[in-house]
């Protein structure tokens, strides 16, 4: 965890101080160490979030682009389940950075809890992740919409284990705050695989950061998703039917050649 509290105020740790869990009260250690990002940790192995994982400098530095008051929320819901937000915004959007692999009962048991979140995914975190999207992206369709895409097999482009998801999923191929970041253009933008389909196709979205966090600071949904599916699905059959109108025209036009029979050969009498 970043955030400890110390004398009953919340601070991030540094060498030598002591405090205690915000979530269950229980001492916490800060850990200082050069390997890994400074945090505090529980006494023991115990933890009080089981949804709870190490943090990253990616997810340092994605958390940093939002006030420390919203990082490492506490929500809790009417059964008493409580768990730790990443982000969790004035609007009661909840971000969630995730790094290492997730099974999917827990990615729908967060999305069912969270309700409103979306989820950022770290797309440098298995070398080929970004080889096989880049190879992927040549095919994807452009929209009416600018910026938004159609694929009709998302699984050559994107893990396998987010096609799924009920939230929208935002993917950093390039990394943040990373050796990975290589040129500006690249770096700028996030590839959104919107949840559902429209008429058998995935949706995704080029999101700059820039847009992505303004709107995380100042909307409750970064993306309508649900509003962009049905516009998207409705312009796949407005192009399906007109598709199918130009081809019965054709056809129309240009009837195939009638075969012409040639009559069998009678000997006329002389009688």
């Amino acid at each position: 965890m970043r955030f400890a509290l110390v004398n009953s105020v919340r601070c991030e740790t540094s060498p030598g101080l002591i405090g205690c869990c915000p979530g269950c009260s229980q001492p916490m250690i800060a850990k200082c160490g050069i390997h890994r990002v400074w945090h505090w940790a529980h006494r023991g192995k115990r933890n009080c979030d089981p949804w709870w994982e190490p943090e990253t400098p990616w997810h340092r530095a994605w958390k940093d682009q939002f006030p420390s008051e919203w990082q490492e929320v506490i929500r809790r819901d009417n059964a008493g389940e409580k768990h730790i937000a990443d982000v969790r915004t004035e609007n009661g959007l909840v971000i969630e950075f995730q790094h290492s692999h997730l099974p999917t009962p827990e990615m729908a048991a967060r999305e069912a809890f969270h309700r409103n979140m979306v989820w950022v995914i770290d797309g440098t975190r298995l070398s080929r992740d970004r080889s096989r999207f880049l190879q992927a992206r040549s095919s994807f369709r452009p929209t009416l919409m600018k910026s938004l895409f159609v694929v009709f097999w998302p699984k050559e482009g994107f893990p396998s284990t987010w096609l799924d998801c009920a939230a929208p999923v935002f993917f950093d191929f390039e990394g943040f705050g990373t050796a990975n970041e290589t040129s500006e253009k690249n770096r700028d933008l996030l590839w959104c695989l919107l949840p559902g389909r429209a008429e058998g196709y995935a949706v995704v979205a080029a999101v700059s950061r820039g847009m992505f966090l303004d709107a995380a600071r100042k909307r409750a949904q970064i993306i309508p998703s649900q509003k962009i599916m049905e516009m998207v699905a409705d312009d796949l059959r407005r192009e399906r039917a007109a598709t199918e109108l130009n081809a019965r025209r054709w056809a129309y036009a240009h009837p195939p050649p009638r075969k012409w029979r040639s009559r069998p050969f009678r000997r006329r009498s002389r009688y």
